[in-house]
């Protein structure tokens, strides 16, 4: 791996939380190592606490029990250090693209001068360097979608958290950003977490992917993803789709993850 010791570790993580109709456990037991530079991809069923891992690597929800580590040291708040990238892109559409991606800097006080510098730069390399004064109801949904990555990334994360941030978009543009996205966060060096209800995704974008079971949720199964024929280059998302072993991945992770239609 690339480094010593785990980029995300969580060790042995309960979480219940109360609503009027009784208490609901949402992970049990769950552990889970994320090294330096890996792009993981977790599936399973809705409501098992997919989008809740997420949150607790990001410091948004506390354990009932266990702990979350990031570079080793105790999750406990949220932090600059992470990244969070959701299936909305949430761009306010009172401000310019520009000044969409500028928000993380100026909440955290950043260097705006700085900042503006790397917006510009993030945009003119995502094909966005002709759209910085315009509005978000002037861009298609990829290009939102890009802007939204742009604005994760300003603040230069070290951690991309990434929530079905393609679900909202229709299949050819979903598959063409994936390809984009994939390609940008590998070159930033970033270590990279995508919750996906979609296992053609999941294969296709990472480097390992993670199966969790029903609520309560827990790791079911991994898979080191691999394709003969490129050793260990990554391919495009698009190339992956096209190589024999993608299949065997799909069908085995979609037995895994107990779906059952009808009867």
């Amino acid at each position: 791996m690339n480094g010593a010791r785990p980029k995300v570790e969580l060790r042995d993580i309960d979480l219940r939380y109360f609503t009027l109709e009784g208490e609901t456990e949402a992970v049990r037991g769950l552990s889970l190592e994320v090294w330096p530079g890996e792009f993981v991809g977790i599936v399973g069923q809705s409501g098992c606490g997919k989008s809740t891992l997420l949150s607790l690597i990001a410091g948004i929800l506390e354990p009932t029990s266990g702990e979350v580590l990031i570079d080793g040291r105790a999750v406990d708040g949220p932090s600059p250090i992470c990244g969070y990238m959701l299936q909305q892109d949430y761009l306010f559409e009172w401000r310019t693209i520009l000044d969409n991606v500028l928000i993380g800097p100026e909440i955290q006080g950043l260097n705006i001068a700085k900042a503006r510098d790397k917006a510009m730069k993030l945009l003119q390399s995502y094909g966005l360097g002709e759209f910085t004064a315009h509005y978000p109801h002037q861009l298609s949904g990829g290009m939102r979608q890009r802007a939204a990555l742009a604005r994760t990334l300003c603040t230069e994360p070290d951690i991309l958290l990434l929530d079905e941030p393609f679900s909202a978009l229709d299949f050819q543009t979903r598959l063409a950003l994936s390809d984009e996205v994939g390609e940008i966060l590998r070159r930033e060096g970033k270590t990279v977490i995508l919750v996906t209800h979609d296992i053609s995704e999941a294969v296709s974008m990472a480097d390992r992917v993670i199966v969790m079971s029903k609520r309560p949720g827990r790791v079911k199964a991994e898979h080191k993803i691999r394709f003969e024929a490129t050793g260990d280059a990554r391919l495009t998302a698009f190339e992956a789709r096209n190589q024999p072993e993608f299949g065997d991945y799909f069908n085995q992770i979609w037995g895994e993850l107990e779906i059952h239609v009808g009867g």
